[in-house]
């Protein structure tokens, strides 16, 4: 442990040297748990607070950001370190709703274990099945809190159940409510009832023995499922036999289960009355582990080789860092949030930071060498300046102006890449643009801090529509990043996304294209007859000469295909493409002193316009390939939706979780610009989906009749 200091009379435990006193837990769970609140309370109740914050008043410490005080929830990570004994205690508080779950994943990179935390008046969602999954796909040890037990509808004993089927039997309360009016909780190992009436902390002493005979039947239950992880294989048999297992045994299976995450306790809290603070802070202290038993993230040397040979949470190991949230501060500049992983971060020490692998995101892979200014311990966006981070722990860093979330930050003699973590794909798309002239320039500048602040956003210039496009994570997002483009000085407007059409000619047809002018003494004469055909789809453009005779003189043959491609390339319609045609070139005239490559330039444009009166042609829209992730209850919704869409389902999987099957289909891109939004709605949050693009095809004539 290393020194202590104090901050406005409250324990402060930065500067904590050793990563085995180190606890990094990440609170996951859906929008309106009770995550950010259950913070606040632990934060009173080491002292860390006065008093705890409101999510409805604005003053928790983790949502301290305007957008999550206007919506009255999280919108993005947050770290709030307390003390507990001798540990430090990082509470990663994370978003629950859909749109940003790149913060959540954050959150858990920056983590060793997670705490589901399960609203006992709402339940266990979808969403929260899918990360219990995705968690144990990775070995995270999960444990899970019970929120909101003094709401009218709560029914603790249902949502353990609901946990149960939902995350598996190895779920079991460590905890239930006794006493009068339930007011405290009886441990089922200890057999110790913790006294909740007066507040936390808990008066602590021996239950009634009617309290006793209720829970003996939880109690066996719990002691049978710890008995199952232990290493012991004769400890079930002595159980079996009659004999009392010691305490400490049980405790110590417990925990190990726990690290393992092959077990995964439920404790019941109430923040507003203190119930339960006390088991969970002692739960959180000695069951997750510490930094130094959690296997470190792959890493690889900047050309990808695989770096092996470095341990866990080692202080005195070579530097590995990894910037988990990027943030701009008004006063400080970028604030890069760190998970050290290995070595020791210091002040004015050289680093390397490395971004690879997010190019697709608008962040191009960079190495460069920067110094670490100061190093600070977070708590929300209050900053405490520390004299180091040590490995295992979680700080944040100024004036790093390459470092962007994502980015590995190692030691310049031996940088390293750390593989980042797996990020969602933004499926709804923004058309902004600055509200005048003045506003470009901040606005590009916003712009540019935003995309290396968030990896779940992506910035795009459409070459076909030249609209400046933000692809978002839905419309909670949306907002959140257009109050902080707005926030940076810039007015920007939204307009309608255009979806970039083109057309092709539909059969063979003539085009003729005269261009005769006379102008003071210069003239421009130029004659071409063209046919048109159309090709397979994607095959492009052909020009085709057959000239006989030098109707048109083979200098201005090229000036031909230069004036129709240009016109191809422009559209017959504003913003469509012309595509997919073999153009022939068959007669035309010259005049011995008036023609030119301009003339025949616009002379072989003006063909294909002829070409295209005959009204043989045809738009086409972008066709994507869509697969939709979905529970099967919601599978018929799902598929009576996308044939609304004018969809063509290809066919339908089951997923690898049972339950969930994997839709198929095509679907038009103009009708799915809002599906994100409208997915969501249709499933309650569950489902979930990709697209690419697969071909253009043409948009059916009572649409296409509707295009100017």
């Amino acid at each position: 442990m290393g020194n202590k200091h104090t901050d406005n009379g409250h324990p402060d435990v930065a500067a904590v040297t050793d990563p085995a006193r180190i606890r990094n837990v990440v609170l996951v769970g859906p929008s309106g748990a009770g995550k950010t609140t259950l913070v606040e309370a632990l934060l009173a109740a080491t002292g860390v607070l006065g008093k705890p914050g409101s999510v409805t008043e604005g003053t928790t410490v983790c949502d301290h950001d305007p957008a999550a005080v206007r919506q009255q929830r999280s919108v993005g990570m947050a770290v709030a370190p307390l003390p507990h004994g001798d540990l430090k205690i990082n509470l990663i508080d994370t978003p629950g709703y859909a749109d940003f779950v790149g913060e959540l994943r954050a959150g858990l990179r920056a983590a060793d274990a997670a705490l589901f935390v399960v609203s006992a008046s709402a339940g266990v969602e979808p969403a929260t099945v899918a990360l219990w999954a995705e968690c144990a796909a990775v070995g995270m040890p999960r444990a899970v809190v019970i929120t909101r037990l003094d709401h009218h509808r709560a029914d603790l004993a249902a949502t353990v159940t609901a946990c149960r089927q939902a995350f598996g039997l190895g779920v079991l309360p460590l905890y239930l409510p006794a006493g009068t009016g339930r007011t405290g909780l009886v441990g089922l190992i200890t057999g110790r009832f913790a006294d909740y009436s007066a507040g936390y902390p808990p008066r602590v002493g021996d239950p009634d023995q009617g309290e006793l005979d209720r829970l003996a039947e939880a109690r066996d239950e719990l002691i049978e499922g710890i008995i199952a992880e232990s290493e012991d294989e004769t400890l079930m048999d002595r159980y079996l036999s009659g004999e009392d297992i010691d305490q400490a045994t049980l405790i110590a299976d417990l925990e190990t289960a726990v690290a393992r995450g092959s077990f995964h306790p439920v404790i019941p809290v109430c923040a507003a009355t203190g119930l339960g603070l006390a088991e969970l802070l002692d739960g959180l202290a000695r069951a997750v582990p510490a930094p130094v038993e959690r296997p470190l993230p792959a890493v690889t040397d900047l050309a990808g080789a695989p770096r092996t040979g470095l341990r866990a949470a080692d202080p005195d190991g070579p530097l590995l860092a990894e910037v988990v949230r990027t943030t701009v501060d008004s006063y400080v500049g970028r604030v890069n949030l760190v998970r050290v992983f290995s070595g020791t971060l210091r002040p004015e020490g050289p680093v390397h930071v490395s971004g690879h692998g997010l190019a697709e995101r608008g962040h191009d892979d960079h190495d460069v060498d920067e110094r670490v200014a100061h190093i600070y311990s977070p708590r929300g966006s209050a900053l405490h300046e520390v004299p180091c981070c040590v490995a295992g722990d979680v700080c944040a860093v100024t004036k790093l102006g390459s470092a962007e979330t994502g980015d590995t930050v190692s030691d310049p003699a031996d940088p390293l890449l750390v593989r980042p973590w797996s990020m969602p794909e933004p499926l709804l798309p923004v058309a902004v643009v600055a509200h005048s002239r003045s506003d470009e320039d901040t606005l590009a500048r916003n712009l540019g801090r935003l995309v290396a602040s968030d990896p779940t956003l992506r910035l795009e210039r459409n070459p076909e529509t030249h609209q400046l496009v933000l692809w978002c994570m839905g419309e909670a997002h949306a907002d959140v990043v257009l109050s902080r483009l707005r926030a940076g000085g810039a007015e920007v407007d939204t307009e309608p996304i255009r979806v970039p059409l083109r057309e092709t000619f539909t059969a063979r047809v003539k085009g003729h294209g005269r261009h005769v002018k006379q102008s003071g003494g210069h003239g421009q004469y130029a004659v071409c007859d063209i046919e048109v055909e159309p090709l397979p789809r994607g095959a492009g453009f052909e020009f085709v000469d057959r000239i006989v005779g030098g109707a048109v003189p083979h200098q201005f043959i090229p000036s031909v295909e230069k004036g129709v491609r240009a016109l191809l390339e422009r559209g017959l319609r504003p913003g469509c493409p012309v595509v997919d045609v073999r153009v022939t070139l068959v007669d035309g005239k010259a005049h011995s002193v008036d023609s030119s490559d301009a003339a025949f330039q616009t002379a072989g444009a003006l063909a294909l316009k002829d070409a295209a009166a005959t009204g043989q042609t045809s738009l086409l829209e972008p066709l994507d390939e869509v697969a939709v992730r979905a529970p099967d209850e919601h599978l018929g919704t799902v598929l009576g939706d996308l044939s609304g869409r004018r969809g063509r389902v290809l066919g339908t999987d089951p997923d690898e979780a049972p339950g969930w099957t994997v839709v198929r289909a095509e679907v038009p891109a103009t009708e799915l610009l809002r599906y994100a939004i409208d997915l969501r709605s249709l499933t309650s949050g569950s489902a979930t989906f990709t697209r690419r693009f697969a071909r253009y095809e043409p948009l059916p004539q009572a649409l296409a009749a509707t295009v100017s």
